[in-house]
């Protein structure tokens, strides 16, 4: 797995002056307070992100999340948990369940959206002030990117004004493709708020 990075971070602050930032690159490697996983609902691993954040915190974050499918059963889509971060630079790891794409008839776009606003609600309930997001649902599970970005964007900037603690959340993407999807997408919400 490569990524593919020419880009430089993009960067758009908020009125109450909370940071957008949009990047290319390995979100296991971010050191902001918590990193999103988007996983699925056994919590248990899975290939693309979920996988590369099982392997890169090792196995305290797989034993945590044994705990929680014990106490809860599976994780329902649009719900989210968090854990230790293991062995990664990150504090915390909210572990999420994003929506698999059936065409856009199936509920998807506000199951998404509760992905993203119920991760940064765990992340600011534990005080926590900056939150690393991957493209959610994107992958696998075949949500198009450049509609699960319009989502994803206007989700956070709505949320993260009634938040207390979250001043910045970083949407950490694979590809310069998907990277223009969430950044067009972030023109777009500036734009409808009045700013530039």
């Amino acid at each position: 797995m490569t990524l593919q990075d020419t880009t430089e971070p993009s960067i758009f602050t908020l009125a109450h002056g909370a940071r957008l930032v949009f990047l290319v690159g390995d979100i296991t490697r971010e050191s902001c307070d918590v990193i999103v996983n988007a996983a699925n609902s056994s919590l248990l691993g899975g290939g693309g992100v979920d996988g590369a954040i099982h392997r890169a915190g090792g196995p305290k974050i797989l034993e945590e999340c044994k705990v929680i499918v014990a106490r809860i059963g599976r994780l329902p889509a649009g719900e989210a948990v968090a854990t230790s971060a293991g062995n990664m630079p990150s504090r915390r790891v909210v572990h999420t369940v994003g929506p698999v794409w059936y065409g856009g008839d199936r509920n998807e776009p506000a199951t998404l959206a509760n992905a993203y606003r119920n991760s940064l609600r765990v992340a600011d309930k534990e005080g926590l002030t900056s939150v690393a997001f991957p493209s959610i649902s994107t992958g696998a599970f075949g949500y198009p990117s450049h509609e699960a970005a319009a989502v994803a964007v206007r989700t956070v900037a709505d949320e993260l004004a009634h938040l207390k603690h979250i001043t910045e959340v970083r949407f950490v993407l694979f590809d310069n493709r998907t990277h223009k999807h969430y950044v067009n997408a972030a023109q777009e919400v500036f734009h409808h708020l009045g700013k530039t």
